[in-house]
């Protein structure tokens, strides 16, 4: 292993938990991380947030002090563009004609913005890196028009900063509510009323003609627009893992190991379509602790370390000064028990199988309740629907019961 080369492809959050969880593992041998931007990988979630709304604008947040990274031996190639990987060679090529040779490689190139190919659309600004952050903030002052393209996670929190700093927002969706892939109709009719109380306008089923001037065009109306925004899901970077030969199902395929059919090479974070045990289906995810969880499970894979990857998907937003946590898939759900009161700070509803499991819940600035649910889903075990909905109910003891009864 000390002869061995480690590759990552990709410098964020994946790449980065990747590379130190090799060397926890045990790998002696070389690591690089290749990464196109030039920054050191650093946390996003405050791109579409603080760095939008506080004054002044925080630094970056790095996953890992750099003095870490250097005493693990993880060469940083930041700046750099990889245009190819060449599997029968174990090479990797990067821009201007240089390869890199691997022993294993990971592909964790992450996505970028989806992009609007209509009229107009090269005006739109996303929010992917640093700098698209930098750019939208400077457009965010009070009285601007922004118009804000999709009601997703994205779409939203923009939506939310761009008010906190006095502009006026119109958020259009092509889709008939807010962050319809992720929530129920319950919730994604809350946050729509949490934006509009908090001053946000929609128009939902809207199919954007075009963007002209100053003007936003759908078909059923025209919206004013000193900004344009969008937030419309991501496009996997799995282009060179196609042309290398490797499967891609919307996303590189890998299995519960974070393994492609390659022996030799891996993939994980936004960019892998991986195969869920738990739920025995290949799940697609984009969220900050399944790119931590699934980098670090793929970087000791590749030291030999494997263990089945089953972390429960989780993922939280704040809105408005709202956190929004959302633990497993509802799409199992059949029934929603509530556990407060909805009209209340915090509250929130646990959802429910066909035979009475937890399959999910949501929660309200209620990290709580939300924690307990990742607790329960997995145990997969009937549960009692009024003990869930008694706020007097110990959700840990519930919890400690019904491993006991195993």
């Amino acid at each position: 292993m000390s002869g061995e080369s480690a590759v990552i492809l990709g410098a964020g959050q994946t790449g980065a938990y990747a590379a130190m969880a090799l060397r926890d593992a045990g790998w002696s041998g070389r690591v690089v991380m290749i990464g196109d931007e030039p920054h050191a990988p650093y946390d996003r979630p405050p791109l579409s947030k603080a760095m939008l709304t506080e004054e002044p604008p925080p630094a970056p947040v790095a996953f890992h002090d750099p003095a870490k990274v250097a005493e693990r031996g993880i060469e940083l190639r930041l700046g750099t563009r990889a245009e190819g990987i060449d599997r029968a060679a174990g090479r990797v090529r990067l821009h201007g004609g240089e390869a890199v040779a691997y022993d294993r490689l990971l592909i964790a190139t992450g996505g970028r913005a989806r992009r609007l190919g209509l009229p107009g659309g090269e005006r739109v600004l996303t929010v992917r890196t640093l700098e698209d952050a930098a750019a939208i903030r400077a457009q965010l002052r009070p009285g601007a028009r922004v118009v804000c393209i999709g009601a997703g996670v994205i779409g939203l929190e923009i939506a939310s900063s761009a008010r906190a700093r006095g502009a006026e927002v119109t958020v259009v969706e092509a889709g008939p509510g807010c962050m319809g892939r992720s929530l129920t109709p319950e919730f994604a009719a809350w946050i729509e009323r949490l934006h509009r109380r908090s001053g946000v306008s929609f128009e939902f089923g809207a199919a954007i003609s075009e963007i002209t001037g100053d003007t936003v065009v759908t078909a059923t109306a025209r919206h004013a627009a000193d900004v344009v925004i969008a937030g419309i899901g991501i496009v996997r970077n799995t282009e060179s893992a196609a042309e290398a030969g490797l499967a891609v199902e919307n996303g590189v395929l890998v299995n519960e190991y974070a393994a492609t059919a390659d022996p030799a090479v891996f993939a994980a974070g936004d960019v892998a379509a991986f195969f869920h045990p738990f739920y025995g289906r290949v799940l697609r995810l984009e969220a900050w602790r399944h790119a931590q969880n699934h980098g670090i499970a793929a970087g000791r894979a590749m030291a030999g370390d494997a263990k089945p990857y089953d972390d429960l998907p989780w993922f939280w937003t704040d809105q408005h000064g709202v956190n929004l946590q959302l633990a497993g898939l509802v799409d199992a759900a059949v029934t929603t028990v509530h556990r407060g009161d909805p009209e209340s700070a915090s509250f929130a509803a646990f959802h429910l199988d066909a035979e009475g499991r937890v399959v999910a819940a949501t929660g309200i600035n209620a990290p709580r309740e939300v924690r307990a649910a990742q607790a329960l889903i997995p145990l997969a075990r009937p549960v009692d629907a009024a003990a869930l909905a008694n706020p007097a109910t110990n959700l840990q003891r519930l919890v400690a019961d019904l491993r006991k009864a195993g």
